[in-house]
């Protein structure tokens, strides 16, 4: 399978004749066809151009997020964020570098942000990290 282009759109290539390919919308499933002359060949592979079709928001928590626990700290985050860097590592029997490891993943994917809370350090998730987080859980 390949990954094609037509305008700004990326499909998947299902099956090509002489004259027009058979491809697919990876975020809806639907297939069509379209003229060749019309399609690029893209050097990205077919499972990126899949991806795609996941919401980026979502993307990034997938890729940051290496375990339970990092999951885990993300929907506490959501459920009662923000907190502050004291109450995670009381509540959640984190000790500091685990806690500042998976926060920093986290910021990097722009989840989560650090803030102020109660006069301390903090963090709390971005739009985008409680947009992810609502998807997951819904």
């Amino acid at each position: 399978m390949k990954a094609v282009e037509h305008g700004d759109e990326r499909y998947l290539l299902v099956k090509q004749s002489s004259k027009s390919s058979r491809v697919r919308d990876p975020a809806t499933g639907e297939e069509r066809y379209l003229p060749n002359e019309e399609l690029t060949v893209l050097d990205d592979g077919p499972l990126k151009t899949a991806a795609a079709a996941v919401e980026p928001p979502l993307r990034a928590l997938l890729r940051a997020t290496n375990d339970d626990r990092g999951l885990g700290l993300l929907v506490e985050l959501h459920a009662d964020g923000p907190l502050a860097v004291r109450d995670l590592l009381a509540r959640y029997d984190l000790c500091e570098s685990d806690a500042l490891g998976l926060v920093t993943e986290f910021r990097v994917a722009g989840l989560v942000r650090e803030t102020t809370v109660a006069a301390e350090r903090g963090y709390a998730l971005t739009d985008r990290g409680r947009e992810a987080v609502d998807a997951l859980l819904s």
